[in-house]
């Protein structure tokens, strides 16, 4: 079985913890860092902690067993979970270890990328709002500058296998990617940031009133909403390319269809087409496993927007479906790619202090509050335009790139 060189897994590890956390900057000596892992993944777990530590970090890890066809312990815990085990929260754990982390890594290896494709999604969405607490106190410590976290994967035969790819050719996928074929990848990757970083300012500063998207799947109009900024090149993925924004969800109009799957809770939903009316979605439909789309659009505040993002085909070297919205959603090609998020915003694209804002602070502004947060993938063509406040238009993106 493939597997990459100890030298590419040091510099991808090296990427991870002394770029990517920090928002760009990595870690500081003294920080505690979460690192969580499955045990398909040991080898980079291994190297992953030896950046840590070399860097003056603590690891607390978190490495947990696979699942597997014939130990498949996500979908156990649903089979044999009573109602109480269901909403057990360990509140007190949970909350001691957010304040004791300062960073966050996830690695995603999947071994079986449909271990819940037999359980009933609403026992799934249940747990999701059981843990919302949990989510609430990362945000908050993050708002305060305190968190950060970042989000790779390990590739599997079974990740391979499901886009269609060699595990040699996944793994490639992911060498391009991160630039660990380069020979100084934080370097390109600080490049790659700098060049983000100038489209997100411009855009922030074109004062944007609405968005409207247009193309052979997709019209739709949304309120960019009060006190908004454009995010990107953040290092909360790894990679990204995107650049982004949470925008007022109660404005959003029209419909889109997205032409990339959906994994989710173990499932993979295709053909989706969603439609808006005053920031909700009214009507949702799928090619393929439409019950489970339709169960989490029913869980809290998972029918409105909180997310729209753009990928400027110029920046991605991703060129390979992958099976995974991390890399799906950065994805290059002819038209680039764009992808709206059901459910939570991302307080960062408030332009302001995000310290110490209550949550009716942010109901106000129209950023969407949700334990879901899903993100749904297209690459077909559109053409994104900007209405401005003084009324006046511009296009902001066309074939796949911004025109700024």
């Amino acid at each position: 079985m493939y597997q990459p060189s100890q030298k590419i897994l040091e510099k991808y590890a090296n990427v991870i913890i002394n770029f990517a956390l920090g928002g760009g900057s990595g870690i500081k000596k003294g920080e505690t860092v979460r690192l969580t892992a499955y045990d398909i993944a040991k080898p980079f777990y291994v190297e992953l902690r030896r950046a840590v530590l070399k860097s003056g970090g603590s690891v607390l890890g978190n490495y947990l067993p696979a699942d597997e066809r014939k130990m498949n312990l996500e979908k156990e815990f649903y089979d044999l979970a009573d109602e109480n085990q269901l909403k057990f929260f360990p509140d007190k754990f949970l909350k001691g270890l957010i304040d004791q982390i300062d960073h966050s890594v996830f690695i995603d290896s999947d071994t079986n990328k449909f271990a819940l494709k037999d359980v009933d999604p609403k026992k799934i969405m249940a747990t999701s709002q059981v843990f919302k607490p949990f989510k609430e106190w990362r945000d908050e410590k993050e708002n305060k500058g305190k968190f950060t976290w970042t989000i790779a994967i390990y590739a599997t035969e079974a990740m391979a296998k499901e886009a269609g790819l060699s595990l040699k050719e996944y793994w490639n996928q992911i060498i391009k990617a991160c630039f660990l074929d380069k020979h100084d990848p934080v370097k390109e990757w600080k490049n790659v940031y700098e060049k983000i970083g100038e489209y997100k300012n411009k855009l922030s500063e074109l004062k944007i009133e609405k968005l409207r998207i247009i193309g052979p799947d997709v019209d739709l109009k949304i309120n960019m909403g009060e006190k908004r900024k454009w995010v990107g090149g953040s290092g909360r993925n790894m990679p990204s390319f995107e650049i982004f924004t949470s925008p007022d969800w109660r404005c959003a109009e029209g419909w889109a269809k997205f032409n990339q799957p959906l994994y989710s809770y173990g499932n993979i939903i295709e053909g989706i087409e969603l439609e808006f009316k005053d920031g909700k979605v009214v009507k949702a439909k799928a090619k393929k496993n439409e019950k489970v789309l339709l169960e989490m659009i029913k869980a809290e505040n998972a029918d409105k927007i909180g997310e729209f993002s753009l990928t400027d085909k110029r920046f991605s070297r991703i060129t390979k479906f992958m099976g995974e919205t991390l890399y799906d959603e950065n994805m290059g090609g002819p038209n680039g790619n764009f992808h709206i998020a059901l459910g939570s915003s991302y307080h960062d694209a408030f332009g302001g202090n995000l310290s110490g804002k209550t949550k009716e602070f942010w109901r106000n502004l129209g950023f969407n509050d949700s334990a879901i947060h899903t993100d749904i993938v297209s690459t077909s063509p559109r053409t994104v335009t900007a209405i401005l406040k003084n009324g006046s238009e511009k296009i902001i993106y066309k074939n796949g790139q911004f025109c700024l």
